[in-house]
């Protein structure tokens, strides 16, 4: 199977929670991250300190946050792609109460 491997080579805040993302294709996605922020493992990112402290992961080339948060980076490169199923898990992951979503 033969398929792109994407690279995230720059991130850069430019807005609350917007993110400038270059990947080394020379292309760019400007991503408002917000309306997926929800659930255990994004809904954290609504803090904006602690989304302020995305990184570059050398080694995996995505975003990655302290908390762990990160996303595949061929889902950023295609994000227009994936944007509206994100944003419909988001809403189930708010749904779930948490000790349901372990089970």
């Amino acid at each position: 199977m033969d398929h792109e491997i994407h690279r995230v080579r720059g991130v850069r805040i430019v807005g609350d929670y917007t993110l400038e993302v270059n990947f080394a294709d020379c292309t760019q996605q400007d991503i408002d991250f917000q309306p997926v922020m929800a659930g255990e493992l994004y809904g954290p990112l609504l803090d904006r300190s602690l989304f302020g402290e995305v990184t570059e992961d050398p080694e995996v080339h995505t975003l990655v946050w302290p908390d762990r948060a990160d996303f595949d980076p061929a889902t950023l490169h295609d994000w227009p792609i994936y944007k509206e199923g994100f944003c419909k898990r988001a809403g189930q992951w708010n749904a779930v109460p948490p000790a349901a979503a372990r089970s």
